[in-house]
């Protein structure tokens, strides 16, 4: 009742304001009709904010604002430095983790990606579910959902707002074989910033961090799927438009994209001044004189473009009944789709807009169209992978037995 959205505190506000107010009235002093008109503008201010928190429905408890807001959520989360091989990397989780509960819960940890390509260096949150320490999967490579927060926003939130564990382990009850690592970069940078997975002309390259240097990364230590077919792509707000724009810009990097309340066309980026990271914000059209790197950067007008030849992955879409432009956005882009893709499933959630409730119930159904997609792409990688093995051992063998054989015809003995 006295959460961020309970009617307690809603109430609890009012009450205060209005006793301020009355205070005012009945004051004698001016002194105390001044502090008390002051104290008057906390009540309305922090009214406003939880107004504007409810509305988008962004945070339910208090725990989960006062942990992404001041990073404490952070702190509790264990970081590693993810290093060395994939058989090496699972020797050192195994020293730092429970395998029992992590058999049944899964582990959660925060690895710093340094990328090869874009030079950025940021946090990623890597989410391993149960399936990864139990022994029927112990050579399993699985496969990865990479997701993307919105702006204002950072990697935590999938965790403290989205809650996307405990909808992933439900659906694990039910469907254990469709496993996945669960990828959770920051794709901005910081808070203050709004970068839209864009390659900035000279400036930062966060598409390529986000679609390229994290997946290279991850592949490398983590026993998964290496990137392609058995990687999917997904975001909400700011982060379902980057996951349509990279999936068309790469279509081999992924094989299935959740577009969750995104647009399809870029808007203003929040940037650093001079492309520093840590420097102040400022709103930018990163393509003003790149026409041409705008249009690629629309998916709403690129998909029209896309090479034919390239096979797209699949995609799945959601938006808030009640936000309108969001559901006819996602409508047009679909039937752009259509023209590419056999089938492509559109949700829209009753009663919500471009807000936190409408993601999170999108969420699930998201992960149980993608989850079971990824397995086959897995497996049939994994079966590719042995029959080239299989085809490379085979000619070692014929190299090995078309190499002539020492002569066995006896050498004469010298007389002496």
């Amino acid at each position: 009742m006295f959460e961020p959205q309970g009617t307690g505190f809603f109430l609890l506000l009012m009450v205060v304001f209005a006793g301020l107010l009355v205070w005012v009235a009945l004051a004698r002093q001016v002194v105390f009709r001044v502090l008390a008109g002051c104290l008057a503008f906390i009540p309305a201010m922090v009214f406003g904010i939880a107004a504007v928190n409810k509305f988008y429905d962004y945070y339910q408890t208090w725990g989960g604002m006062i942990n992404d807001l001041t990073g404490q959520g952070v702190s509790s989360i264990p970081k590693y430095a993810a290093q060395g091989s994939n058989k090496q990397f699972d020797k050192n989780i195994g020293r730092v983790t429970s395998l029992a509960e992590d058999a049944q819960v899964g582990y959660l940890f925060q690895t710093s990606v340094v990328g090869k390509r874009s030079h950025l260096t940021r946090d990623v949150y890597v989410y391993l579910p149960p399936q990864y320490f139990q022994k029927r999967y112990a050579h399993y490579r699985f496969p990865v959902i990479e997701l993307l927060h919105g702006s204002p926003g950072n990697p935590q939130a999938w965790v403290d707002i989205m809650g996307v564990i405990p909808t992933f382990l439900n659906l694990l009850e039910a469907h254990p074989a469709d496993a996945a690592v669960l990828v959770m970069p920051d794709t901005d940078g910081g808070m203050q910033y709004g970068l839209q997975c864009l390659n900035n002309p000279g400036g930062i390259q966060d598409m390529t961090f986000v679609a390229l240097d994290v997946p290279a990364a991850i592949a490398r230590v983590a026993r998964v799927q290496p990137p392609g077919r058995a990687w999917g792509l997904a975001g909400y707000s700011e982060g379902g438009y980057c996951a349509a724009n990279i999936a068309l810009q790469d279509p081999a990097g992924y094989g299935a994209v959740g577009v969750m309340s995104g647009y399809f066309a870029p808007l203003l980026s929040t940037v650093p001044v001079g492309n520093k990271p840590g420097g102040k914000p400022r709103r930018v059209d990163v393509f003003l004189g790149h026409p041409d790197l705008q249009l690629i950067n629309t998916p709403q007008a690129y998909i029209t473009r896309v090479p034919v030849n390239d096979v797209l992955p699949a995609f799945w879409l959601a938006a808030g009944a009640k936000d309108k432009p969001d559901v006819v956005g996602a409508e047009n882009f679909r039937q752009l789709l259509e023209t590419r893709v056999a089938n492509v499933p559109f949700v829209v959630i009753k009663g919500g807009g471009h807000q936190g409730s409408v993601w999170r119930a999108a969420l699930g159904p998201m992960l149980s169209w993608m989850t079971p997609q990824l397995a086959q792409q897995a497996a049939r990688a994994d079966a590719a992978a042995a029959r080239a093995a299989a085809a490379r051992a085979a000619a070692e063998r014929r190299a090995h037995e078309a190499k002539p054989r020492p002569s066995q015809t006896p050498v004469p003995k010298k007389r002496p």
